[in-house]
């Protein structure tokens, strides 16, 4: 059983940038692959990006690709989500998830924080 925990969110104005953290425990971190996902109110919950056990693979929905970036420490079971050039499309409660295949659908992760919001503001 994996317990995953989100940290970062917050406020930021229009441009600006955010990092959110992941933490892991009680699993073997390094074996899983780590999405993050996003619900924004009234919608449903989305792709945003993926990384591969090993960081070799990483996956990106259009709409973040060249503004946010995945990254793991397996050393300190933690998966981040750099964002830059955020924009109010981007406000939405995020949530890392960890699974055993490398998917950008929700229901094939296996695990699931809690989430943290990000709201930003024009």
């Amino acid at each position: 059983q994996v317990q995953l925990l989100e940290s970062g969110g917050g406020w930021v104005q229009a441009g600006g940038s955010l990092r959110l953290s992941c933490a892991a425990s009680g699993g073997t971190f390094s074996s899983y692959f780590m999405g993050w996902f996003r619900q924004a109110p009234g919608k449903e919950r989305e792709f945003v990006t993926s990384i591969s056990p090993g960081s070799i693979i990483t996956n990106y929905a259009d709409s973040v690709k060249g503004r946010f970036t995945i990254s793991r420490d397996n050393a300190k079971n933690t998966v981040y989500l750099k964002m830059n050039s955020l924009n109010s499309e981007d406000t939405a409660v995020y949530y890392c998830a960890a699974g055993w295949v490398a998917t950008t659908f929700a229901n094939r992760y296996d695990y699931w924080g809690q989430g943290t919001q990000v709201t930003v503001s024009s």
